[in-house]
């Protein structure tokens, strides 16, 4: 009778299957900080502390070939896996990269695309990563998260879809995108929420010393948090009102009265006068007015363009337009401050 030390060992029970699986796909030239907010809130959220095992959640950097990837910072990522199945996924996740260079149409990556879509696994786009979906016909009728630095360029390119450059991310269904940066990892964080719980959301973000504005919100839709964004010559700590400036920002040409920028923000025109005067003193009116000036003063300052350029880049109906609220906030017209403001040429020749 065979001893029991004799006995063969029992076998492994197989590892769980991670809750949640994720699949990248880089174009050339990739938003290396997005990725990484990304991933790194994946590492968080799958393990204890900081221990980065990829027991509750799993990743893969995917290609049709197994070569680096090389980052807009000029950092390269060697993918581990080629594009396969995209159903082995819970999400297929796109990082886009410098908009003037990366290749929107590798017909390699537009059919992974296009296959996880068939396959109804939920497509994620960090960053200009909208682009390459919309360039994959994967976006038709969707709203979707852009940077307020890049809101001219998706215009510009894809112009039958509208951008929301207002907020940290966009969920429309199965389609989630955000701005890069650190939205990358608000909605990552997101996701994980979504698939894990809101502790372990928590714990990835505080550990990357972010807060988590970004988590569902008692009232409103999850990434509803403004963007960071070029608000000018305002600021306000009430969100409501920096998303409305941010809006304001990249449409200082536009005729955008306050009943149409309420409508654009999902609220009613007088919630949104009040919350104005609140947070900052001033009307949506007269705050869009302070915003068009200081824009008019930076192309004074930092341009030659002729008045009448300022003017309608500012928002300003003309060059006298423009001269009036210039003498009325400064004491001066718009020339005589251009001259003040520049040194002379002698200062010039010192420097």
């Amino acid at each position: 009778m065979r001893q029991k030390d004799d006995m063969p060992p029992a076998p492994r029970a197989a590892p769980p299957r991670p809750a949640l699986r994720v699949g990248f796909v880089l174009a050339d030239r990739f938003t290396l900080g997005a990725f990484a907010n990304f991933v790194d809130v994946l590492r968080l959220a799958a393990d204890e502390a900081d221990r980065s095992r990829p027991i509750r959640c799993a990743w893969s950097v995917l290609s049709d070939e197994i070569r680096p990837i090389r980052s807009s910072a000029g950092v390269a990522v060697h993918p581990d896996a080629r594009f396969g199945d995209p159903a082995r996924f819970d999400y297929v996740v796109v990082v886009g990269g410098l908009i003037d260079v990366f290749d929107l149409g590798a017909p390699a990556h537009l059919r992974f695309l296009r296959a996880a879509a068939a396959a109804g696994v939920p497509l994620v786009g960090l960053c200009t990563g909208a682009l390459i979906l919309q360039r994959a016909g994967l976006m038709e009728g969707r709203r979707c998260c852009v940077s307020w630095f890049h809101h001219r360029d998706f215009l510009e390119s894809a112009p039958e879809v509208a951008p929301v450059a207002d907020r940290l991310f966009v969920v429309d269904g199965d389609r989630l995108t955000c701005s890069g940066g650190v939205g990358a990892a608000h909605l990552a964080a997101h996701i994980v929420d979504r698939r894990l719980g809101r502790d372990a959301a928590r714990k990835a973000l505080h550990i990357m010393m972010l807060d988590d504005r970004g988590l569902e919100p008692a009232r409103g839709a999850p990434g509803d948090a403004p963007q960071p964004g070029p608000v000018g010559a305002l600021d306000s700590a009430d969100p409501l009102v920096r998303r409305a400036l941010t809006v304001m920002s990249q449409s200082l040409d536009a005729d955008l009265d306050c009943a149409a920028l309420a409508a654009r923000l999902a609220v009613g025109r007088r919630t949104l006068e009040r919350r104005f005067r609140s947070g900052l003193g001033l009307s949506p009116a007269a705050a869009l007015v302070r915003l068009r000036l200081a824009h008019a003063e930076r192309l004074l300052a930092e341009t030659a363009d002729p008045l009448a350029r300022v003017a309608a880049e500012a928002g300003f109906s003309d060059a006298a337009h423009l001269s009036r609220a210039f003498l009325a906030a400064h004491g001066l017209r718009p020339g005589a401050w251009r001259a003040a403001r520049r040194p002379a040429a002698s200062d010039l020749a010192g420097a």
